[in-house]
């Protein structure tokens, strides 16, 4: 912690983490002016999302395993190099095909980068080093993904919707020019195996998984895109399991689940990363299509949660971390974002941004920022520093799966409410308005069963609760 280039060292690592929360959310806003100008199908302006989440969330895992083998030094250069090659290309795409696999490309780059970058803080730092470190990271996530509604709606208003591609490759490149000068190389020692056919597997499971869940709200449950990815994902997890059981060192050894900080912690992940990523996109929904913000403005109202978000990650989350640990800070965070999603479900065309958006705006920073960090430390203390890449890209794609199948069931629900609406003959507003409502409490019961789950889950708050259970059977029995 005395090297000079400390500080420097962690402000490039979460500024990795910055950018690629930025590409996450940074196109939400743009999507209507990319939908018009490249003439897209609503399946189409679907995947110019859904392609990003599809490579990123299914193939965290096994970016985190391969900077554990092959080095996180040369993951996160090569992470940056390929999300800058596929910004790029998205910048200079005319037909939607070369923007849904620029889309792609830029997936596979921040899956590299982000759990290579994280896997550097878990390893290198500990104890309070570590809460401060990650608190840096959990406020680059929640800056990243709020600031991401915000430039892009700005640049989509000044410069149109290429510009906000072009930035995001301008920011990954200093970042990857960063690292290139301060990571430090790998410790040298023993080679570790890769277990390639592991890897196509874990890959193909949640790559399956997360396609499945993409395509279920345009090809209905029942369709052969669901279906079929549904059985490629329990055959890729069986032949994983059996593989693994005879692996000499496995990407994901399974006694490493049955340890309640990380069965619980990636249980926890996909319900809270379901209410987390879910929340910014249904946000520039609302401030647009309720609110009837204009690009321009919907990302200006999102700034304070940007704002929010740093302001909280950096003072009040790592003495939060320090006084209460990070299982019972996680379930605070799921609690401010139950709040947060109930206080966005009773907005109407013509509230008040500050008396009705701002406060929850405010609280769903507090709840992003409080959630997942705390969550990440949780499953980090379950996984030696060796497999910290490993722990880091868990981490990462149970959130990112979660937030997949978050978007795609809220999004079902805010479809099908409209749907109902619209044929009872009421407005688009109208439409919009329960559409959204419904979205977002299905987001609130995401994040309350998350939080439920880990005081169920987590061993230090079940032992609270096993305690003062047998402390009211004694008082009874007396």
């Amino acid at each position: 912690m005395r090297d000079t280039r400390t500080l420097p060292l962690v402000l490039t690592l979460v500024s990795a983490q910055f950018v690629v929360m930025l590409d996450s959310s940074i196109l939400n806003v743009a999507l209507p002016s990319i939908a018009t100008e490249l003439d897209l199908s609503p399946v189409g302006t679907a995947w110019v999302l859904n392609a990003y989440f599809l490579t990123f969330g299914g193939l965290l895992l096994i970016s985190g395993r391969a900077a554990d083998v092959f080095g996180r030094r040369p993951m996160f250069l090569l992470g940056a190099g390929v999300l800058v090659a596929g910004s790029f290309l998205g910048g200079f795409a005319t037909t939607d095909a070369v923007l849904i696999a620029a889309r792609l490309v830029q997936g596979v780059g921040a899956a590299m980068l982000s759990p290579a970058a994280m896997s550097v803080i878990l390893a290198r730092f500990t104890g309070p080093g570590r809460a401060r470190a990650m608190s840096g990271w959990g406020a680059a996530s929640t800056v990243g993904g709020a600031a991401g509604v915000t430039v892009g709606g700005l640049l989509t208003a000044a410069f149109g919707w290429q510009s906000v591609l072009f930035v995001t490759g301008a920011v990954a490149g200093a970042i990857g020019v960063a690292g290139w000068v301060l990571l430090p190389p790998g410790p040298r020692g023993a080679r570790r195996p890769f277990d390639a056919t592991g890897a196509t597997l874990v890959t193909g499971a949640a790559v399956a998984v997360v396609f499945g869940v993409l395509s279920a709200p345009h090809s209905g449950l029942l369709s052969v895109e669901v279906v079929g990815a549904a059985a490629v994902a329990v055959a890729c997890l069986i032949g994983f399991g059996l593989l693994e059981q005879r692996a000499a060192d496995p990407i994901l050894p399974t006694r490493l689940l049955r340890d309640a900080r990380v069965g619980g912690g990636v249980g926890v992940n996909l319900l809270g990363g379901a209410s987390r990523v879910a929340c910014f996109v249904l946000v520039a929904l609302l401030l647009q299509q309720v609110l009837e913000y204009g690009p321009g403005i919907a990302g200006l109202a999102m700034l304070p949660t940007s704002l929010a978000g740093f302001a909280i990650s950096i003072l009040v989350l790592p003495t939060a971390l320090q006084r209460l640990g990070p299982q019972r800070v996680a379930v605070l965070g799921l609690l401010l974002l139950t709040v947060a999603h109930l206080l966005l479900a009773t907005v109407d065309n013509g509230d008040s941004y500050v008396l009705r958006i701002l406060p929850a705006l405010v609280i769903a920073a507090a709840g992003v920022a409080f959630s997942f960090t705390p969550t990440t430390l949780v499953i980090a203390e379950g996984i030696a520093a060796r497999n910290s890449g490993v722990s880091s890209g868990l981490a990462s794609s149970t959130a990112q799966i979660g937030g997949a199948i978050g978007i795609a069931v809220f999004g079902a629900l805010d479809a099908a409410r409209r749907a109902d609406v619209l044929q009872a003959g009421g407005t688009a507003l109208a439409a919009a308005e329960a559409g959204l409502q419904a979205a977002n409490l299905a987001a609130a019961i995401a994040a309350a069963a998350a939080a439920v789950l880990a005081v169920l889950a987590f061993p230090e708050l079940r032992g609270l609760l096993t305690g003062r259970r047998r402390g009211v059977e004694a008082e009874a029995g007396s």
